[in-house]
């Protein structure tokens, strides 16, 4: 029988979060691994979330829009990796009127997430935020990041758990064809 100890607890939670930090967006096996597609696609949750000035918002307000929902938070690593590769999604699908969507789970607010992008010079990204989880509870997400891939007709088509190379040639051409739907 093994002893488990505070200091192997600890060693171990160590060795797992620095994997955790090195960790990048899969790219080796494609900028998209582990996307799964919904069939049948989803309706999206008309759960409220907010903007930076405390405005409430819903997804349905963006149908007729391809939209690129992200959970997210600023101290998950994961998150950390992928979103300047979100960054540059939401500028390279602007003129196709995709919206990028990432919500943030951080409970300090929009300054916490003001803040973050203003010191990682993330620009082109709106300050979303789901500080209570209502919309990752809402689609079941298991943990962030995960992102969720919605069609112009407001249903989801598919989703992605961990991070992804969001801005690659290939995943700009796979986000096109799934929010033209």
């Amino acid at each position: 029988m093994a002893l488990i100890t505070r200091r192997g607890v600890l060693a171990a939670g160590g060795t797992l979060a620095a994997g955790l930090a090195a960790r990048k967006p899969a790219s080796a096996a494609g900028p998209l691994k582990g996307l799964v597609m919904l069939d049948p696609p989803e309706p999206v949750p008309d759960v409220p979330f907010v903007d930076a000035a405390g405005k409430e918002h819903r997804l349905s307000e963006f149908r007729g829009r391809g939209m690129v929902v992200n959970l997210w938070a600023t101290w998950c690593a994961p998150c950390v990796a992928e979103m300047p590769a979100l960054a540059a999604l939401s500028k390279t699908l602007a003129p196709d009127d995709i919206a990028v969507l990432p919500l943030s789970s951080d409970r300090g607010g929009a300054p916490v997430v003001q803040a973050w992008f203003q010191d990682r010079e993330i620009a082109g990204l709106p300050v979303l935020l789901d500080p209570k989880g209502a919309l990752a509870r809402a689609w079941k997400a298991r943990g962030i990041p995960t992102t969720v891939v919605v069609n112009r007709e407001g249903l989801a088509v598919a989703r992605l758990e961990g991070a992804a190379d969001w801005d690659s040639p290939d995943a700009v051409a796979t986000v096109r064809r799934l929010t033209a739907g």
